[in-house]
């Protein structure tokens, strides 16, 4: 309770109580309360420089759950990319590997946006760690965008992997029992010129003229040549994924351009045409435009009765283009 002041009245001669106007009275009360306002505000920050208020324990509460929150979004992204890695690797070193398929790629899927897209974070205290998750985030989606991609591009491919199985040349060209010497894939010396280093590009088989040569995979005979010189009379056969195979110096031709031919049918037979040093089949196995070693895609655990019976089914087979 405000104490009261007197003052001496001599006409009354009493003391009486002054009375003061309410304005005098009213900036005195304000300015106790501002006084009162700011000792309590340095009183606060005194005790919150040295001490954790409530609402300070909550801030950093909340501060430390987001980082928390941050480091285990970053523990995902990396645990996903290095599952989004070996999905990639598989799809570029296998699946289009078999498939005999380019990598694919999308332009700027490995460019980062700009800038400005996290220009917003910039006045954040913890505007690092924020700005990075965010650039992993954002790169981790496109490389998910662009693998989707891909294996969409795959999957028809996978579904058509029967087809493709019967196209790669797989089998031998002719009955392995006829054959009398090989020739083999590589750089030796040239029988008919003596050059020595020089690349064979196929595999020799001597036989005898008029043995039958097999296709060694499901295609389309895309080339036919008749001539005396070079492979001579030999056939040019499209299997598709990347593949084609080539028979020469033939005695004979059986098929003829742009007919459709199974694994196994009867294509021509061995001769002695063109630069030729004995009967013999010049066979070749062409991925991707570049000669291939043709042994590599010989079946070792393929049987002269399973060959036999591929050679039975590919005769029983009539064939009629799309």
């Amino acid at each position: 309770m405000a104490r009261k002041r007197y003052k001496f009245n001599p006409e009354t001669l009493k003391y009486e109580a002054i009375v003061l106007p309410f304005r005098i009275r009213f900036y005195r009360f304000l300015r106790s309360v501002l006084i009162a306002f700011m000792i309590a505000t340095v009183i606060n920050t005194i005790f919150s420089y040295f001490f954790y208020t409530p609402k300070m324990y909550r801030i950093s509460r909340d501060r430390d759950n987001l980082l928390l929150k941050y480091q285990l979004l970053n523990d995902k992204i990396s645990a996903s990319n290095e599952i989004l890695t070996t999905i990639m690797n598989r799809d570029k070193y296998v699946y289009r590997t078999l498939f005999a398929i380019d990598t694919m790629t999308i332009d700027g899927i490995y460019s980062h946006y700009p800038e400005s897209k996290y220009r917003h974070f910039e006045n954040d205290r913890f505007a690092p760690l924020i700005k990075q998750t965010w650039l992993r985030l954002d790169q981790f989606t496109k490389l998910v965008y662009a693998e989707s991609v891909s294996l969409d591009q795959l999957m028809p491919m996978a579904n058509d992997k029967s087809k493709m199985a019967e196209s790669v040349p797989a089998i031998w060209p002719l009955d392995r029992s006829l054959i009398r010497n090989l020739g083999f894939f590589g750089r030796r010396r040239n029988p008919v010129t003596g050059r020595t280093g020089a690349m064979h590009e196929g595999m020799d088989f001597s036989g005898a003229i008029g043995t039958s040569i097999y296709a060694t995979g499901n295609g389309v005979v895309v080339g036919i040549e008749r001539k005396t010189t070079g492979y001579g009379r030999q056939i040019l056969i499209d299997h598709g994924y990347g593949y084609r195979t080539r028979y020469a110096h033939l005695s004979k031709i059986d098929v003829v351009p742009g007919q459709i031919v199974k694994r196994g049918e009867k294509i021509g037979e061995m001769g002695n045409t063109g630069k030729s040093t004995g009967p013999h089949l010049h066979y070749e196995v062409i991925y991707r435009g570049t000669p291939v070693d043709p042994i590599s895609y010989f079946s070792p655990e393929m049987s002269r009765e399973d060959f036999v019976r591929i050679i039975e089914n590919a005769q029983d087979i009539i064939y009629e283009a799309d």
